[in-house]
């Protein structure tokens, strides 16, 4: 493998300059061009077999009852991770430099595609947060605007490095390392929170912030952005009667057991019951129209309680090796720019893994996030090896002392 690598020359220190096949060097940095970062491919590969057995397993008696056809969500998802797979494929080939121009691009479509959600979107579960393709297929734009903001703060950071970090004044530095930054994604957020979705301004709010804070700004004004930001958000759901209702539920789901609290319960049933080793692959009991599309965003309770705690430590660390991988390879990124992406990508994916196993344990009010690679989902799932693809690309070049 090593000796199949490109090394071309003359790059300045840690900033390699990518163009066409050329990868350049200098006397104390070069940077080594190969394949794809094959252990994160293999664990993304074991993910997605691991989800599709999962959706499979808790979602056959759901799909027999309402649609009349067990194998009817199976068959979906399978048709979305092999779109997801090609895309993926296709998102590897791309360098990095050509993520970078269309970061831009990507970020305003994004904004464009949430304010169209608003206006002729489709509805589900109260909110309205999708845009139909067909009857049959639909996406939601803010699970596009989470790596939209990924690219466009990167693409930030790299072009105005010396305005964000200049010690020599710092009002500039904080104007152009934190106020304009804050601004792109409180725009997104704004956007999002027109559509009542709470966890969405959450995750794009707490990437956001995570891709500020390892570009290395200063901390004091970041620090109080948060609070702000925090003491926003608490507001926000202590004002309003959906979000203030769901918190009266995560507090007491026992005192809601037909109305809010059900989900909740029938899921600490499910993760309960499973034991050590669990009751059996197929044999859930709580899938039977207890935990409502046990398929979606509770499939961890119906993986605690058919694998049990083996299962539900199997599913911690694979993504635990997913997570350190990401960092592996953003450390050795040849360019500030891949490296912010590639933080931000895996930021995410940790993020929303923590969220989601936090909701269906009742550690955090129950709000709509799915599991990465496992929940059943289109455009989730194709956004997610998307993203998957673009940091596959940045792995296939490593900044590499002499």
């Amino acid at each position: 493998m090593k000796e199949n690598k490109e090394i071309i020359s003359n790059a300045a220190p840690g900033k390699a300059v990518m163009l066409k096949d050329k990868v350049y060097e200098n006397d104390k940095y070069r940077v080594v061009f190969g394949g794809v970062d094959s252990f994160l491919l293999f664990t993304i590969l074991i993910l997605l077999a691991y989800g599709l057995v999962m959706v499979f397993s808790a979602s056959y008696a759901d799909a027999a009852i309402r649609q009349g056809d067990s194998y009817y969500f199976i068959k979906k998802q399978c048709m979305w991770v092999f779109l997801g797979l090609l895309a993926m494929a296709i998102a590897t080939r791309p360098r990095p430099e050509h993520y970078k121009m269309l970061a831009v691009p990507a970020y305003f479509v994004a904004c464009a595609l949430l304010v169209a959600v608003l206006v002729f979107g489709s509805s589900g579960g109260g909110a309205q947060r999708w845009i139909a393709i067909t009857p049959s297929i639909r996406f939601q734009p803010s699970e596009i605007a989470k790596f939209a903001l990924i690219l466009a703060l990167a693409w930030y950071y790299s072009k105005f490095h010396n305005e964000a970090f200049d010690r020599k004044n710092i009002k500039r530095a904080n104007i152009y390392g934190t106020i304009v930054p804050i601004g792109i994604i409180g725009l997104v957020c704004v956007l999002v929170l027109f559509e009542k979705h709470l966890s969405g301004i959450i995750i794009i709010g707490s990437i956001g912030l995570m891709v500020m804070f390892v570009s290395g700004i200063r901390l004091r004004l970041l620090s109080v952005m948060c609070l702000l930001g925090g003491a926003g958000v608490t507001a926000f759901a202590l004002l309003v009667d959906y979000t203030r209702r769901r918190i009266d539920i995560w507090f007491h789901p026992e005192l809601y057991p037909q109305d809010g609290g059900w989900q909740t319960l029938q899921g600490l049933r499910a993760i309960g019951s499973g034991g050590f080793f669990g009751l059996g692959l197929g044999n859930s009991r709580q899938k039977f129209s207890y935990v409502s599309q046990p398929q979606n965003d509770f499939i961890y309770t119906i993986i605690c309680e058919e694998l049990g705690f083996i299962g539900a430590i199997s599913v911690l660390v694979l993504f635990g090796l997913l997570v350190w991988r990401g960092f592996v390879i953003a450390m050795r990124a040849p360019d500030r720019f891949s490296q912010l992406v590639a933080i931000g990508i895996t930021g995410k994916v940790a993020l929303q893994v923590l969220l989601n196993i936090a909701v269906v344990t009742n550690t955090l009010p129950n709000t709509g996030i799915s599991l990465p690679f496992i929940s059943y989902g289109g455009s989730a799932m194709l956004v997610q090896l998307v993203e998957m693809g673009a940091l596959l690309s940045i792995s296939r070049f490593t900044l590499e002392k002499k």
